[in-house]
């Protein structure tokens, strides 16, 4: 669903709506709610609710009200569970469940109120959180479905309803430019592989270049061939589709730190001649959701504007099987020269992302690399649909990371990267293997890349598990694309550190 979303903080009787969108804690006094100034026509019928026990404000349960009033004619109440524990992701999360009902409501203005109860949901700006839920909640892919008459209508505007200032229109307007890039990111993701090929991958990020007036540039196969990024063509050379190296680049004046994002772009996986079993393997669509993450995160860059240079690459490739596609134990040579054993093609996104990290450490040199990749099947064993695994070289850049993570509520948990795991991966009959024997999987693929990135400060995050399949999080739909890590992202450029030398 498409969202016109405002700010107002008239007072409630000045607004004309159709339908408002109340939260509710387990008080069922309201005026520690915070909603005794509620108008009649709502506050009696939610008066008895609560006290009858139909509606308890219990943590992600909704209840549609509708009382029949010519001015108020409905409400949908959600309930956001005890106060005592309510945080920044509880209100995320009940937005969520209020984007994810926003077409049953029939209105053409929906009013959203804040009140002080959300204030207790911690440090966050109230309005970036509900403009974030509501509308990652209210995402649909619906594209290649016919139309259908039967349909919602869509709904004219909505509201934030602020009569006691507890927010501003400017937060609401970052939120909003939070949840389209990442939703931006999810239909990417979403979108079918024969639809979404690196060839449409770069002229996605040539036109979100042109729309933002970013810097942006493409290499080629024969550049790649030029500069000897032999993993990254190695995983190409068994498709139709040529790769692409995409480069986008956004600096303010005045900014003196660059923070370059990595992302692995594997449009279609089917593990090359290492093949996939057929059941799943629809799924391998996701497998450029690391890419699908950084260019939804330079279309926000662009539009709020950190003051720190940052630079977005995506390695965009189809690793398939053919005749000329590559066998295990052929020895490819990297673009920093490293000698790689391939004994599993279908361990191709760490020879892609190698590939792009080295290149952008040796041309771009940044002062910090994050990399976002659905690089490892162990890490959804680890870690399951819910944290992202990560990998790193600096404990100050991973605790960056995870302060973000617990802001945006898109977790990370470090893993070791111990010198015993970078002997499993040492080929004997070349520098590197690209797979080990046993398991640490997650951590193996991280540790390959840390070959490639040098001492530049780094951290690579396996999204494996949670960049789709990810259920019971009212923001997120299911069977879809999460677009995890645009917001993460965002969080980390606005509130960048420099690092200690």
């Amino acid at each position: 669903m498409d969202l016109k979303m405002d700010y107002s903080s008239k007072l409630l009787s000045d607004e004309k709506l159709d339908a408002l969108v109340v939260f509710v804690s387990e008080d069922s006094d309201l005026r520690r709610n915070g909603l005794s100034s509620l108008p009649r026509a709502l506050k009696k019928p939610l008066s008895s609710l609560m006290e009858l026990g139909v509606f308890s404000g219990k943590k992600g349960t909704k209840h549609h009200l509708v009382t029949g009033d010519a001015t108020w004619k409905q409400a949908l109440l959600v309930g956001l569970g005890p106060v005592d524990k309510l945080d920044g992701e509880g209100l995320r999360r009940a937005a969520g469940k209020v984007g994810q009902n926003l077409s049953g409501l029939k209105a053409d203005t929906v009013g959203v109120l804040v009140t002080p109860l959300l204030k207790k949901s911690g440090k966050l700006s109230l309005g970036t959180v509900l403009a974030e839920g509501i509308q990652l909640g209210a995402y649909e892919f619906k594209q290649y479905k016919s139309p259908d008459d039967d349909s919602p209508k869509k709904l004219a505007k909505l509201r934030v309803c602020d009569p006691r200032k507890l927010t501003d229109s400017k937060s609401v307007k970052v939120g909003t430019v939070l949840a389209e890039a990442t939703n931006s990111a999810r239909t990417l993701g979403n979108t079918p592989p024969n639809d979404l090929r690196p060839q449409q991958v770069a002229e996605h990020a040539q036109a979100l270049a042109k729309r933002h007036k970013l810097k942006c540039k493409v290499l080629e196969e024969q550049d790649m061939q030029k500069l000897g990024m032999g993993m990254l063509l190695g995983v190409s050379q068994g498709s139709e589709e040529p790769a692409k190296l995409i480069i986008l680049e956004y600096r303010p004046a005045g900014a003196k730190q660059t923070v370059a994002l990595v992302g692995k772009g594997i449009t279609f996986d089917s593990g090359g001649l290492s093949l996939k079993p057929g059941k799943g393997m629809e799924e391998m669509k996701y497998d450029m959701c690391g890419s699908a993450a950084v260019l939804g995160a330079m279309s926000a860059v662009a539009q709020l504007k950190p003051k720190v240079n940052v630079i977005g690459v995506v390695a965009a490739s189809e690793n398939m099987p053919s005749g000329t596609a590559q066998r295990p134990g052929d020895i490819v040579t990297a673009y920093n020269g490293k000698r790689v054993e391939v004994l599993n093609t279908d361990a191709e996104g760490r020879l892609v992302l190698g590939d792009a990290l080295a290149y952008t450490v040796d041309k771009l040199k940044p002062d910090a690399i994050i990399d976002l990749a659905t690089l490892t099947g162990a890490c959804i064993v680890a870690l399951g649909h819910y944290i992202a695994g990560a990998v790193t070289n600096n404990d100050e850049l991973m605790g960056q990371v995870q302060g973000t993570a617990q802001r945006t509520g898109e977790r990370v948990w470090q893993l070791p990267s111990d010198p015993e795991y970078g002997e499993a991966i040492k080929s004997n009959h070349g520098d590197l293997k690209n797979i080990a024997d046993g398991g640490a999987g997650t951590i193996i693929g991280g540790v390959f890349l840390e070959h490639f990135v040098g001492d530049t400060p780094w951290v690579h995050l396996d999204i494996a598990g949670v960049a789709w399949g990810v259920k019971s999080i009212d923001y997120h739909p299911s069977n879809s694309a999460t677009g995890f890590g645009v917001r993460l992202l965002l969080d980390l450029l606005q509130q960048w550190r420099p690092l200690k030398k």
